[in-house]
């Protein structure tokens, strides 16, 4: 067995350090006594403490986990139809290289274009309705339009592992599409759509720039929130709200790779 280059160990090292050594360091601000500078002037708690009496923030907190819930279980449910419509459909090959780039465009596309284009379009959908004023409504609609594109993608792949021979041995058995859907499809598909529904959740709970375009007076996320807190001056609070994010995002990845394996 080859051992690995010591230059390469020491540049895999320094990026990881670089990488989480800024989040390390609002962590353990989280727990310094002193309320603004970066003395250390003793551990405490209190500020988690606060941060859950805080009305704002569980408001804002509320907000984005509805966001996050009703825009993931919608995206799952357009992305998992939507990649079994890719995958299983005979397509022409023409056809399906336009669906494939169609599929991965909502994934390169800045976020910045997407959430102008979205703010055009709601605009011209308040002159029909005045449902689409900005709230969150509009939130929600605005990440399921990116949130469907990784979910698709991540059950499609899944998709591609199972191949045709369980389509073709279904019928061979006599079983009907619905059945071999509820029966079969859907309980290999399920470590799948798993994992694309975290992935699509995560995304949703990180997101400041749709949000940012697409939010009302009274829909206020987390990532709005601590935007607007560092604005003024970053305090303790949100050093210890960025870090009980951040965990709840790393939890969340490390079960969808988790999952993704199996």
């Amino acid at each position: 067995m080859h051992r690995l280059n010591p230059f390469v160990s020491a540049v895999a090292l320094a990026t990881l350090v670089f990488l989480y050594l800024p989040m390390l360091a609002i962590a353990i601000l989280s727990f310094n006594r002193t309320r603004y500078g970066l003395q250390w002037n003793g551990f405490t708690t209190d500020w988690y403490t606060r941060l859950f009496q805080n009305t704002e923030i569980l408001e804002a907190a509320r907000n984005t986990l509805v966001l996050a819930v009703v825009s993931t279980v919608v995206a799952t449910v357009l992305g998992t139809l939507l990649a079994i419509a890719l995958e299983r459909y005979p397509w022409g090959q023409r056809s399906r290289g336009w669906l494939d780039n169609l599929l991965y465009l909502p994934v390169v596309t800045p976020d910045i274009i997407l959430a102008v284009a979205l703010v055009v379009a709601f605009g011209a959908l308040r002159a029909v309705s005045s449902t689409f004023e900005p709230g969150l409504l509009t939130m929600i609609l605005g990440h399921v339009t990116f949130q469907i594109a990784f979910v698709a993608l991540t059950v499609r792949s899944r998709l591609q592992s199972l191949g045709r021979d369980l389509d073709e041995a279904a019928r061979d058995l006599y079983a009907d599409y619905g059945y071999f859907v509820r029966r079969v499809l859907l309980p290999l598909l399920t470590p799948g759509i798993v994992a694309g529904a975290m992935l699509a959740f995560t995304l949703s709970l990180d997101d400041f720039v749709i949000s940012f375009f697409t939010a009302g007076p009274t829909s206020q996320t987390l990532p709005l929130l601590i935007y607007a807190s560092v604005r003024r001056g970053v305090t303790p609070e949100i050093h210890a709200l960025s870090t009980l994010i951040f965990l709840a995002t790393v939890l969340l990845v490390l079960a969808s790779e988790r999952l993704t394996r199996r």
